[in-house]
């Protein structure tokens, strides 16, 4: 019987799409008979193919009873069984378009991308080319991954269009697999750094909370403490500078939910610095003052997105097993900002 479908994604930049993996879970029915886990799974999952089932077999991707076991396991009655997959290839074809990238680390297996804030991550609704998957797509045109019809080859992961920072990509369909594992068990590290409205009122704590697409706003995402709608959602934070009216945050996902940190800001109270989605491109702290006014005006023009960088990035090598860890500078537009913020602060005379 499959007791649960879950659905894998991180911060996405089209609201439109799913997720990049699906993980099931499942429970042997007491009167199975011995059978090949690989037929099994066939039977039991709609649109799961053998070759599906067996390549997540040997990224060791099917658990039974907690370990991971080879197509030929023979499934017994009570067998727990979870497995993660790459959703199945969809029908449209990728135009490979020369986009310059800044590849920050590549190896036989991954690489990892330093995505500027305003480059969509994938083709979809809207945004069919130039994609970061697009310039993917040339950069790697000789690689069997990136050749087929799939909209998503290689990625792990995505952040938001208006996000910037740093992204793993799989060469290879081992590599893609076995990292979506760890992004899926929650063992990768994502440290982002946002700019948000207002002082923290601890300077470091966890925020929790089920998300789910607003009921009044299908474009947004909100909160729900009953527990019963949306997905479990905890952001770690800590204050890293406080600027007046603002402060300088670090975010650290545990889990990684559609607009996840954008939404939990917003949440406390404190919404992302210019984020239009959810309220931080007013003037929500601060002095009534013409000045301060045309001070923070200024700021916005200084970066028309949400103040937010995914900094830091870290996980298993999928093939080595090394550790690996990658950190990356804020982008000129936040600093600017942060530095304006400063001097404000320096300065006023209040």
């Amino acid at each position: 019987m499959v007791e649960q479908k879950e659905e894998l994604f991180d911060e996405q930049d089209e609201l439109e799409e799913g997720s990049l993996f699906e993980h099931y879970k499942l429970t042997v029915d007491p009167g199975q008979s011995q059978l090949r886990i690989d037929k099994f799974l066939v039977n039991r999952i709609d649109n799961a193919s053998r070759n599906r089932i067996q390549a997540a077999a040997d990224a060791g991707s099917i658990m039974v009873n907690g370990r991971p076991v080879k197509s030929n396991y023979k499934v017994k009655p009570g067998d727990e069984i979870s497995i993660v997959m790459d959703y199945p290839r969809r029908e449209l074809k990728i135009i490979p378009e020369e986009i310059p990238l800044n590849i920050v680390y590549e190896d036989d297996q991954l690489l990892v991308v330093n995505k500027p804030a305003g480059l969509v991550v994938h083709p979809g609704h809207g945004n069919y080319t130039g994609t970061m998957v697009n310039g993917l797509a040339w950069y790697l045109k000789d690689l069997p991954l990136f050749n087929g019809n799939d909209p998503r080859p290689g990625l792990i992961h995505r952040i938001d269009k208006n996000t910037s920072g740093l992204l793993v990509v799989a060469k290879t369909e081992l590599a893609k697999t076995k990292l979506g594992l760890q992004f899926f068990e929650k063992t990768t590290r994502r440290e982002y750094v946002a700019l948000v409205w207002g002082r923290l009122e601890e300077p470091e704590g966890t925020i929790t909370g089920n998300i789910a697409r607003s009921q009044k706003n299908r474009q947004v995402f909100t909160v729900y403490e009953d527990g019963e709608h949306g997905k479990p959602a905890v952001t770690h934070y800590k204050l890293i500078e406080e600027l007046g009216y603002v402060s300088l945050v670090e975010c650290r996902l545990e889990t990684g939910r559609t607009h996840q940190i954008r939404v939990h800001m917003n949440y406390t109270g404190h919404p992302v610095f210019n984020d239009d989605t959810y309220g931080g491109d007013q003037i929500l702290w601060g002095t009534t003052f013409t000045k301060y006014k045309q001070f923070v005006q200024n700021c916005f023009n200084i970066i028309p997105r949400q103040a937010l960088h995914a900094k830091t990035l870290g996980f298993v090598h999928p093939v080595t097993g090394k550790e690996m860890m990658f950190d990356s500078e804020l982008p000129a537009d936040m600093s600017e900002v942060i530095g304006k913020w400063r001097n404000y602060i320096a300065n006023r005379e209040v």
